[in-house]
């Protein structure tokens, strides 16, 4: 009787062992799972940085290539009366 005893309790500790060792595998699947994820969300921000900033720089040259352009222009413009002045057909 007492062996029988025995070995049921063994069994208990051996499934309980059984339960808490699948727990810690889930846990720690779980938890590399979570890890690549967020490995691959800090990956899209970076490339999101990246991204946003040689736009901002790509306006910036434009910005300058347009104050430029209208420097140019307006430059030209401010001589244009003189010639019809000095114009003798």
């Amino acid at each position: 009787m007492l062996n029988a005893i025995n070995t049921k309790l063994l069994l208990a500790i051996l499934a309980a062992l059984a339960v808490i060792g699948g727990a810690v595998l889930y846990q720690r699947d779980q938890a590399a799972k979570a890890a690549a994820a967020a490995a691959k969300a800090a990956a899209i921000l970076q490339v999101q940085r990246d991204d946003d900033e040689y736009r901002k720089q790509q306006d910036e040259a434009l910005r300058k290539q347009v104050e430029a352009d209208k420097k140019r222009h307006n430059s030209a413009a401010a001589h244009e009366g003189k010639t019809w002045k000095t114009y003798i057909p």
